[in-house]
């Protein structure tokens, strides 16, 4: 129990990081923690004109792998599909190009903005 609240507690932290880097960048913060039926979208802002989804993970010392390499074809399958219910609700950005980046925190370790981090097959 008490490691599930550090986790959550580390995800918190991180996700926060995340918002202060993104728009350090320049990016607007349009949604966070956008919570759909069988997914959510811890960050989505705009660079520009184009549509970016923030996928933010943070691990300890990688005792099971990287943050980033927790970012499997079923989860990004789950992104896509969150991301289709966002715009739906959100029929403004659905002109957009899409883009899907990874903010990977991995315990003291400087954090990694993998742009382009997947794509999505026929767009």
């Amino acid at each position: 129990m008490i490691d599930r609240l550090r986790a959550l507690a580390r995800g918190r932290q991180a996700e926060d990081l995340a918002v202060q880097q993104v728009q350090r960048a320049g990016l607007q913060v349009l949604a966070r923690n956008a919570r759909f039926k069988g997914g959510e979208l811890d960050l989505v802002a705009l660079d520009g004109e184009q549509l970016v989804i923030i996928e933010v993970r943070a691990r300890a010392v990688g005792r099971f792998g990287t943050a980033a390499d927790s970012i499997t074809p079923t989860k990004q399958a789950r992104l896509v599909r969150a991301t289709q219910a966002w715009l739906q609700q959100q029929r403004c950005h659905q002109h957009r190009s899409i883009r899907f980046d990874v903010l990977a925190f991995d315990g003291d370790a400087p954090p990694q903005w993998i742009r382009h981090a997947f794509d999505v097959g026929g767009g």
